[in-house]
């Protein structure tokens, strides 16, 4: 059966992937190897060394475009390593406009890595069409959209800035990362690349550090296919196994994160000592109707602010935790919690952090899949 004709939960499983050739093994095996065997120069059986192409790698590449319904996947060292070679298509004195509500490594990594190359970034609230327009000019190439961002959960209208790139002939790249293709797909969108950290939810368990960058585009596969080999940034043939294998619960992983996020968002909500709650599923969150529009749930990360913005009461509710785990990261099995202003987006200014409301008292939560009563007596009994 066509992987496009496949349903989503279908696809996690089969998506792009064929039992392996020599002895039929349903999963495909860990091709722990750097260079093969070759008949003749030049005349090999498709891989002739392991930065370049990788059987393991390969069945993963293909996973991903499949359940991102695009055409060509591409696997990374990690999601900051996709990135990278997204802004590499890119030249000195081209500019990008971001969101102004942004993962803390991505805002690093173009202002204190690419800034200094001669790229130029603008950081908006995209949730606004019109202040992302203001910013186009001559030397605008690409807009950098995260939604829901992290950590305040802000909805950016994918198809909107879609139609805006497109009349403006832009690059438009959406970071899927909390979202997954589980709930939401930017390509069929509009947009033009996908990235992901598949750290977190693609592969689930906590266990592996890798990026993914889906496009239907074959000219632009091509570009980034050159710079994924130039660069070098692969990930390695267990790490691929490790996501592949994450990928194939990704349905039922997602639909229980949902349901327990939907869960702890309302306890937080009527709880006396929280002030603000962020989650897209309330009918009060800023373009709840977009992700509405965009998104299948509203998904397992949740952000809340405790009353009096208290530095010491968030880092005390954080460390008095039982079942979440205080920790970096997000999206696996396990529910996590996280302090973004002394973690995540230590490396954004304080003031440029407080614009976007990530406040010194801001708790972001990855909720897991663990039982949900169990997650709000840890809540309940960590905020008092």
């Amino acid at each position: 059966m066509s992987s496009k004709k496949m349903k989503f939960n279908t696809k996690t499983i089969h998506g792009g992937q064929i039992p392996e050739k020599g002895y039929g093994s349903v999963m495909p095996p860990i091709y722990q190897t750097s260079t093969y065997a070759q008949s003749s120069p030049g005349d090999h059986k498709g891989f002739e060394y392991s930065r370049t192409h990788n059987p393991t790698r390969h069945a993963l590449e293909q996973s991903f475009a499949s359940i991102e319904n695009g055409q060509f996947g591409l696997a990374f060292g990690s999601g900051l390593a996709a990135i990278d070679a997204v802004i590499k298509l890119l030249q000195p004195g081209d500019e990008v406009i971001s969101t102004n509500d942004l993962y803390g490594g991505t805002y690093r990594l173009f202002t204190k890595i690419f800034e200094q190359f001669g790229v130029k970034f603008h950081f908006v609230g995209m949730t606004s069409i019109s202040e992302i327009e203001k910013r186009i000019n001559n030397n605008t190439k690409l807009l950098w959209v995260e939604t829901p961002t992290n950590p305040m959960m802000n909805v950016i209208d994918i198809e909107a800035v879609a139609d805006l790139s497109k009349k403006h002939d832009l690059l438009l790249a959406v970071d899927n990362t909390f979202a997954t293709p589980y709930l939401q797909q930017p390509l069929d969108l509009g947009a033009d690349i996908v990235m992901h950290s598949a750290t977190k939810y693609l592969g689930g368990h906590s266990d592996v550090v890798l990026g993914a960058l889906v496009v239907k585009d074959a000219k632009l596969a091509e570009k980034l296919y050159f710079i994924q080999n130039a660069s070098g940034a692969v990930c390695g043939p267990m790490d691929s196994f490790l996501t592949l294998r994450g990928i194939k619960t990704l349905h039922v992983r997602m639909q229980r994160h949902c349901e327990n996020g939907k869960a702890v968002a309302r306890y937080l909500k009527q709880h006396p000592k929280i002030e603000k709650v962020y989650w897209p599923g309330f009918e009060d969150h800023p373009n709840h109707d977009i992700a509405k529009k965009q998104m299948s749930d509203f998904g397992g990360m949740i952000s809340f602010v405790t009353k009096g913005n208290d530095y010491q009461q968030a880092i005390r509710i954080v460390e008095s935790l039982r079942v979440f785990t205080l920790a970096e990261s997000l999206g696996g099995v396990e529910s996590l919690a996280g302090h973004p202003a002394s973690m995540t987006h230590a490396s954004i200014p304080k003031e440029e952090r407080e614009k976007t409301g990530v406040v010194d008292s801001l708790i972001r939560l990855s909720v897991g899949i663990e039982d949900s009563e169990d997650l709000i007596n840890d809540l309940k009994q960590a905020i008092g």
